[in-house]
């Protein structure tokens, strides 16, 4: 075979192997990047809110037909995922990047016809997602202990639902008028996302303190810790901000009030306690920082945390909260660069072998 067209048949099958093994949690990729190309406008950043804006859309793009390829070529992986303790709850990423890439539309682009899609478009996944998904994971018969079986990273299914309301939130603000039975759901659905919340880290916490842990289970979705809370946070505050335009968020002003400022507060308490664990895996235990697409997921929560506190100083009128996003919106920044450099570079190298001559030359011989 000639050596051109043994790499590029190599190069196909290594594209088809990724397509294959595609995490469903990549799409926090677009989560991340949308939310901090959000925090980086509302701080005022010059140039870089539109740079990430193109890399996203970008991104979203390219995942959703990866994604289509893998459901065309690859259903039986599509199944096991859905069913799988470890995998299942990632496909949550795709309603939050809808929701957050709808926000960008709504916000920076002044598009809300487009986010309106997107907003419905999450909404049909989520709806199908939530009920596929724990109905899958309920009447599986080998299901994996407590202690295998749950992360941080199920909180995506808390972040989807609260991204819903945000955006919801959001398109109520730029239409500038509110229809009662949309902001009855929106505050059903920021409800839910908080008792859903309530459930999963009861779960989570217990499997921190009352099984062996470590080094190995800290993986980086437990940021999501932190990232569904600012969330929620985020979006009691927008329909704080919006409660003007409604009669019922009136009536339910100090309840808004109240359960924002907990969600707050208990994203706080987690940042101190996710670094010290971080430390704990990556200084004390010396494991490699290697690039995985989970890191997303921590990337993530520091660009929600950003968003959050500012809109949370905006419905409090407290306005000695805003040197805490200024902080943090460089931390998001920093820790985005570095996580789409390791995209980057691992991506060369893994191309780089792929199309590398020396095992092709001991094929022909």
């Amino acid at each position: 075979m000639p050596l051109h067209l043994s790499r590029s048949a190599r190069l196909w099958r290594g594209l088809s192997s990724g397509v294959a093994q595609l995490s469903p949690a990549y799409f926090a990729m677009v989560m991340a990047t949308g939310i901090i190309s959000i925090a980086c406008t509302l701080e005022g950043i010059p140039v870089v809110p539109k740079i990430l804006l193109v890399i996203n859309v970008t991104a979203y793009l390219l995942l959703w037909a990866l994604l289509i390829a893998r459901i065309c070529f690859y259903p039986h992986k599509i199944a096991e995922d859905l069913s799988s303790h470890a995998r299942g709850p990632g496909f949550f990423t795709m309603v939050a990047a809808s929701s957050v890439i709808g926000t960008q539309f709504a916000t920076q682009l002044g598009l809300p016809s487009v986010a309106k899609g997107l907003w419905g478009l999450a909404f049909i996944l989520w709806l199908s997602l939530t009920y596929v998904i724990f109905t899958a994971l309920t009447i599986r018969r080998e299901k994996p202990t407590l202690e295998n079986g749950i992360n941080g990273g199920w909180l995506t299914a808390v972040v989807a639902t609260q991204s819903l309301v945000v955006l919801g939130c959001t398109l109520v603000s730029v239409a500038g008028a509110a229809d009662e039975a949309m902001m009855f759901g929106l505050v059903c659905l920021w409800l839910a996302g908080g008792m859903l919340y309530i459930w999963m880290i009861s779960l989570i916490f217990y499997r921190y303190t009352f099984f062996r842990f470590h080094p190995e289970d800290l993986s980086p979705p437990y940021w999501i810790n932190m990232g569904a809370v600012a969330i929620s946070t985020l979006a009691g505050a927008l329909l704080i901000l919006n409660v003007e335009k409604s009669e019922l968020l009136q009536s339910l002003l100090p309840f808004l009030k109240g359960f924002t400022l907990l969600f707050w507060a208990t994203a706080t308490w987690w940042i101190p306690m996710l670094v010290i664990l971080g430390v704990w895996r990556y200084v004390y235990h010396r494991l490699p920082l290697t690039y995985d697409p989970l890191y997303w997921g921590a990337v993530f929560p520091l660009g929600m945390y950003t968003v959050a506190t500012i809109r949370l100083s905006e419905s409090f009128h407290l306005k000695f909260l805003l040197t805490i996003p200024s902080i943090f919106v460089g931390l998001a920044l920093t820790a985005w660069l570095f996580t789409f450099l390791g995209l980057v570079v691992g991506g060369l190298i893994r191309l780089r072998s792929l199309t590398s001559s020396a095992p092709l030359d001991q094929e022909n011989t």
